[in-house]
Parts: C-alpha cells; structure tokens; sequence
C-alpha cells in the first residue's frame, strides 16, 4: 500500500507555524506518551550496556531523563501485560490468563474468543474525563473481535493492527492480519502492507512513525491534551525494519529493528521540542516483556545480566527497560532504584491529569510522581504471574521462587529453549517445581542472575522468608480472581470479515463454528 510519508522539511514548516501561532497549554493537563516495544530486552539498550551502543536517541533519552534498571512488567507474556498497563491491574484481577492448564501463559492469536473483559475501565475512559485525545498507534493485542477493539475501549483514534504480525499465511485456512485506520480495515499484512519475510525489509515502522508525529501536530495545533500509545512490533519475529537500516546493525537483523526504533523515538522527542510541547509532555518508554531468546540471535534480542527470557518469570523474561523524560519536571541524569511496574503507568498518567485510578477495585499500580520529581522510593512488592499461579514475588533486594518452571521436555525436546546457554540447576526446570513450603530465595544486587540461593540455614534467609511470607499471605488472601478470558478458540473467530473487508474486496469466507478449549502449552 502507497504510504506518502511527511517529509522532515513539511514538518519543520508545519512546526514553525504551530509555534508561532499556538501558545502552550497549561500544564495541569499534561499530554502523556507511552512507548510500548515489544520483545525488547533489558540489555538492548547502549545505556544498559549494550556493547555495539546503537541507541544513541534512548541513551540521550536517559541522560535528559530518568532510568529505571529495576521496571517489570506484569506478565512475560504480550497480551497480558498489555491489559496490565491500560488497567493497571495485575492479569489474574483483569482476566487475562487462562485456567486450561496450570501456570499456562496465555495470550490473543486469531482463534481466541475473548479479549478484555468490558468490566475493566482502560487508560484512555479516564482520561476523556479531562479531554484529552488518545491514540493507539501499532499493535493492540487485547482482543480482535468487534466489541474489544481499542474505538470501542477509550481510544479516539488507532492505526495498527489487533494481533502480532505473524504470517503470511494461505488465506484458505488463516488470514493474514488486518491493519485498521481507526475501526475500518485497510489492508493486510504481508500483502497492501509488506512485509519481506526472506530479507525483513518493511516500511511499518516508518508509518507507525509518521501516525505518531502528524497525531502530536494535530493535537498541538487544537490545543487538545493527549494520550499517544506508540506500540510498534519491529522487535518482535519476524523482525523487521525499513530498507534504509537493513544491515546496519553490528547486531544482525534484529539490531537493525532496534536501530529504526530508537531513530523513531528520537524523532518524537525532537518533534516534540520543535513544538514547544515537551516542557508539557510525559513520555515513558519500556517494553511489554523480556527479549525472546527461544527465537534465536537474528531474531532476538538480550537481557543483559538477567537469567532467560520471555514466557519465563526469571529476571530477563519481566525485568524491562525503562526510561522516564519530561524536560524541566523529571530531574536529567537521574537513575532511579525504585522497584516500578507497567501498572503503574495506569496510575502514574491519571494523576498527572489530575484524575485518581478507580475506587471500586484493586488497582495494582503505584502512583510514580514522588519518584519522578523527587526521586523517592516507595516501598512495594513485584509479583511474578504466569498464568493463574504466583510463581515469585520480590521485596526489596530479595526474589522469591515459590514455583519454578522454564518449559516442558516435550517442548524443550522440539528445540523451544526459553533459557539458552542459561540452565541453572534446580531452578530453570522443565517440570513445574513447588517451592512453597521452602521457597528459593535470591538476592538480585549480589546475584542479578539468579544463580546462587541464599542457603535455608543463614540467618539472612530465615529473616528474608519471614518479611516475604507475610506479603505473600496478604496478597493471596485478598486476591479476587478476575473471570478467565483467555480460555476458549474458535477457527470462525478469526479475522476473515474485519469491519472495511466489504469496501476492499477483502473479505473471506470462514469455517463454521466449533470452539474448544486453547491449549496453551507453555
């Protein structure tokens, strides 16, 4: 499909003219940008330590902001932590998990049924509250049917599509993709919108770039507050990037993605100051789970100093990067040990806007601002879910492993390794271990691996296992789960017919209905 894009001179004269003819909004309202990647590890950043320093944009990004080396996310899944930070609530309060299996991940491919459960109020419904405009540019992944698509959740205007770009499929027995300009369909992956999968070339995140920035000009030039969420997909496979950074990488074809997305952060944060805007904008950037590792160097990325990786609830699969930046607010230079959450996102964004989180529920997330501008430390626990079972939780310092699992054999032995070259005995097995009666405990400042368990019989772990033990009693005692959405598939679910298929021939023809319960075998 012929995306014209805006070239960087049109936009300097439409930035000229906003400034010269826009004054600033007051800063009671403050325009929010939440940058979403996908698959990208804690370790691809050169201000993380990444070797080849290929992000210069980010690394900058954190010198005029701050950095948080100790951010999670809520689930070492996509959808999941995706509901979590527009919900600020953990999966299993949300409903994105599954019951089929025992600490199952589970998330929304074509055959899902569900999505997120009209029960949960999302970001963008509380922030209309205080006019602002939100977008959601880039992937969704809370549900594909009609009734969970992000115009119908809060969201004014979205471009992107509802499910990752796997594919291309034979339209006879899967569809690929649709990529939505608000709720009408406009094309397809891998076929209006291209995606080589032999060489990686694709324009997509160009695109996502340019949705971004006119979205940021046409918000200033109304004098609208705004909500972006920019979630681009290059990082996850098949990893993809534009002709211009194809083989630029040291790193192979996945550097190259990450390459094209830090140049797109970069021209944000500039488009941002050219308008006058960034003294009124909060921009935070992190990721939705830890690098890939079982796809492969070509196609993944790192987790630096952090045991395996996504599906896994081991540092490198919930540890994320995370960088916070609001010139003349957030203190430049700053790095923050503050134990932080995508939930808190939620919460952190509505009382910049003046807004509180929901009364009526458990709302998980924390609110940062005394952190942000005061670089306070409150103090929380991190839980790590997988599926409907708590697998660890850490407090302070100090992780504990209440069960432990990577994958099973029969997936391991298919050559689906969560934990290449990173086999620690006892911990990253492929059966489902209980720990519960004697839980393995880490410290992560000595041991950010996650390699040496304080021994039962120190005085650290007795004293350690008493204050964990009383936070864990607490959270399960009061946890309500929310009802499971991620437990029955139907082929017929599948997007052959998305809204717009009519006006571009697009339609397709799909099998009767026959749901059954997804099996979810990680």
């Amino acid at each position: 499909m012929g995306i014209e894009l805006l070239k960087p001179a049109s936009l300097l004269l439409w930035a000229l003219f906003v400034c010269r003819t826009v004054e600033p909004r007051s800063i009671s309202t403050p325009n929010v940008i939440l940058m979403l990647m996908d698959d990208m590890g804690w370790g691809d950043l050169g201000v993380f330590g990444q070797p080849s320093k290929e992000t210069p944009n980010l690394d900058l990004m954190a010198s005029q902001g701050m950095l948080f080396p100790d951010f999670y996310t809520a689930n070492p899944l996509c959808s999941p932590s995706r509901a979590a930070l527009l919900t600020g609530r953990l999966p299993i309060r949300n409903g994105f998990y599954t019951t089929n299996a025992h600490a199952r991940n589970a998330y929304t491919p074509q055959e899902i049924v569900g999505g997120i459960s009209n029960e949960e109020i999302l970001l963008p419904e509380i922030l209309k509250k205080q006019g602002y405009v939100s977008k959601i540019v880039g992937k969704w992944h809370l549900g594909h049917q009609e009734q969970y698509l992000p115009l119908q959740r809060g969201f004014d205007q979205w471009f992107g599509a509802p499910n990752c770009h796997f594919g291309p499929y034979n339209t006879s027995y899967r569809p690929n993709i649709p990529v939505y300009n608000n709720s009408q369909m406009i094309g397809r992956y891998y076929e209006e919108f291209k995606i080589d999968d032999r060489t990686g070339e694709s324009n997509l995140t160009q695109i996502y770039l340019q949705e971004g920035l006119d979205f940021i000009l046409q918000q200033t030039m109304a004098r609208k507050p705004f909500f972006l969420y920019w979630a681009p997909d290059a990082t996850h496979a098949p990893v993809y990037a534009s002709k211009r950074f194809l083989g630029k990488s040291q790193r192979g074809r996945y550097g190259d993605a990450v390459m094209e997305l830090d140049y797109s952060v970069g021209q944000i944060l500039s488009s941002l100051v050219t308008l006058g805007i960034d003294k009124n904008t909060f921009v935070f950037f992190t990721s939705d789970n830890g690098a890939a590792l079982m796809s492969g160097p070509q196609q993944s990325g790192s987790n630096g100093p952090f045991l395996c990786g996504k599906e896994t609830t081991f540092e490198g699969g919930m540890r994320e990067p995370a960088i916070a930046w609001w010139p003349g607010r957030i203190p430049a230079g700053k790095v923050s040990y503050q134990l932080g959450s995508v939930m808190d996102l939620f919460t952190t964004s509505l009382a910049l806007a003046g807004l509180t989180a929901p009364h009526d529920r458990v709302v998980d997330g924390l609110d940062l601002t005394p952190t942000l501008f005061n670089n306070s430390l409150i103090d929380r626990p991190i839980f790590y879910y997988r599926g409907n079972q708590m697998m660890a939780v850490r407090v302070g310092p100090y992780k504990a492993h209440y069960w432990t699992w990577s994958n099973s054999w029969e997936e391991f032995n298919k050559g689906i390794n969560f934990c290449p070259g990173q086999e620690v005995v006892g911990l990253t097995t492929h059966i489902q271990q209980e720990h519960t009666m004697q839980p393995l405990i880490f410290h992560l400042g000595r041991d950010p691996g996650e390699k040496y368990p304080i021994s039962v019989l120190s005085k650290e772990y007795q004293t350690e296992l008493s204050r964990v033990t009383l936070i864990v009693e607490q959270h399960q005692k009061s946890l309500v789960p929310g009802q499971p959405q991620l437990n029955m598939c139907d082929l017929a679910v599948m997007n052959w017919s998305p809204p717009g298929c009519e006006r571009l021939g697009k339609c397709l023809k799909g099998p009767q209905s026959r749901p059954w319960k997804c099996d979810w075998p990680h």
